[in-house]
């Protein structure tokens, strides 16, 4: 048996632990000499290589997921029951000479069919969006979607993507000098800007605390041809709001559907790194896959943005060495102090993210977790870090602070100019995301098969010798290519992601 083929697999030399390719049964030989199973180990679970003293930390990646909290014989499972998270304690360290080595020169840069909006950026759909201010006028703005979508009130307009009406659970009892305020807000506009929109229309009812007029001054958006608004109030109701949102909308129609996809450069693209429902082989398949993939977005002129900060709590250092800047660097740290303290003061625990999917894929720890979340994020150095829904403005390989919650922190990337998503995924999140295509990429052939109506590509072969990261990585990057020049994605192809705009909601409602 060839070692690329054995039952597990070890990451690192200097790992304690390797990973199950598939269930190996108490007594069987592993593929590692000498290494022998002594009780069941499922799929994508860890196997001890060597005994693990009490109190020992535990080595995978090359780097501590954590420290066993009894004696781990060699060949013992490693999992909830002999392994637990420990504090953060790296020292932070960034290169002040790192440079982005690789860089494709120029005229040899890859390119993309998208819809050149000036200075608002690159689209890579036509959208039109109905964005609402308040809970109170969602049912109105989805049903003005709903007619152009399922009743033919988008016939003859074939270039137009469809009407998203992107409705969520707040705009009201909210302080206006809050956090939750400033963060609703800013992904607000972020969307009203987002060049995947071909134009917008802002609703709200009229009384609520998050009003239209603030939002237009405080973030410089004018209305016109591209942004309209109004209030269900203002016009006298429901039905008279829908009749004059949908003339609105058809007036908007033409316009919108005469843009063309022209030949652009990969500066256009901002490409938001997101996983869920992770698993044992997440960190060793699809993350480093795409991993190298964001690598050659960044190294073609393009943007890459790695987010979800509770996910890279304890591989923070792994990022901070790469820093462009010190600032980079301190600014990071800030923001993992910020989450330290948010989650002290809801009585939660930072270090305490694995969900129940997770655990049942073989993650043990927030800090096993995380160390195969940063692999999304490649090599190229850290250009920039940037709070919640802020429009990304440099280019390169950046940070978002946004929650570990995937729809929250898709959320924040769209928000900050995301016009394309690759989501990688062990258990088989199903998600999309309007107005940004969504790119579905399996960790695990054993899911693709059993859900591959919902995934786009399988890097399942990374984890049985019969790919390498490499190779799956240059799918994905061409994929992403395509998908940007107006491929569709499953979740497209079935018109998925109309409820998936969920603006993160921080302090109190009153």
């Amino acid at each position: 048996m060839s070692i690329s083929k054995a039952p597990v697999i070890l990451l690192n030399a200097i790992d304690d632990v390797a990973v199950a390719r598939s269930m190996v049964k108490a007594g069987e030989q592993t593929g590692i000499e000498g290494l022998v199973a002594a009780n069941q180990i499922p799929r994508g679970h860890k196997i001890a290589v060597r005994d693990i003293a009490a109190g020992q930390e535990v080595l995978k990646f090359g780097q501590s997921i954590g420290v066993a909290t009894v004696f781990i014989p060699k060949g013992s499972h490693v999992h909830l029951h002999n392994l637990a998270v420990i504090a953060s304690e790296h020292q932070h360290q960034f290169s002040m000479d790192i440079e982005e080595k690789g860089m494709v020169p120029l005229d040899e840069r890859r390119t993309f069919m998208g819809f050149d909006r000036g200075a608002g950026g690159v689209g890579t759909r036509n959208f039109i969006g109905i964005i609402t201010t308040v809970n109170c006028s969602a049912t109105v703005s989805k049903y003005i979607a709903e007619h152009f979508n399922r009743s033919g009130g988008l016939d003859g307009f074939d270039n137009v993507d469809g009407v998203v009406a992107l409705t969520h659970g707040g705009g009201c009892a909210i302080n206006m000098e809050s956090e939750g305020y400033r963060l609703l807000t800013r992904t607000l506009q972020g969307y009203a800007r987002h060049p995947n929109f071909g134009g917008i229309l802002m609703i709200g009812l009229g009384c609520e605390t998050n009003q239209i007029a603030p939002i237009l001054e405080h973030y410089k958006l004018e209305e016109g041809k591209r942004l309209r608004t109004m209030t269900i109030q203002g016009l006298g109701g429901t039905r008279k709001t829908i009749e004059a949102a949908s003339e609105m909308i058809r007036d908007m129609l033409p316009e919108v559907n005469s843009a063309r996809r022209t030949p652009q450069p990969l500066s256009g693209l901002k490409v938001a790194l997101e996983c869920g429902g992770s698993d044992g082989y997440s960190g060793f398949s699809a993350n480093p896959a795409l991993g190298y993939a964001s690598d050659l977005i960044v190294r073609n002129g393009g943007t890459s943005v790695l987010a979800e900060t509770p996910e890279i709590y304890g591989a923070e250092h792994l990022l901070t060495r790469r820093a462009a800047t010190p600032a980079i660097a301190e600014k990071l740290l800030s923001r993992i102090e910020w989450w330290r303290d948010y989650t002290e003061r809801n009585g939660a625990e930072l270090n305490n993210n694995p969900s129940y999917g997770n655990k049942l894929g073989g993650l043990t720890t927030i800090l096993e977790k995380s160390l195969g979340a940063v692999a999304k994020g490649g090599t190229m150095p850290l250009k920039a870090v940037y709070e919640y829904a802020e429009i990304v403005t440099e280019p390169g390989f950046v940070f978002m602070d946004t929650p570990g919650y995937d729809p929250v922190a898709v959320t924040g990337q769209v928000a900050g100019g995301c016009n394309v998503i690759c989501f990688t995924t062990g258990r088989g999140s199903v998600s999309g995301f309007k107005p940004a295509p969504c790119i579905k990429i399996a960790t695990n052939t054993e899911m693709y098969k059993h859900m591959q109506e919902d995934m786009d590509i399988n890097c399942g072969g990374i984890a049985t010798g019969d790919d390498t990261i490499e190779a799956a990585g240059a799918r994905i990057f061409e994929d992403i290519i395509a998908v940007a020049s107006g491929k569709k994605t499953l979740s497209e192809a079935y018109d998925y992601g109309d409820n998936e705009f969920v603006p993160w909601q921080v302090g109190a409602v009153t």
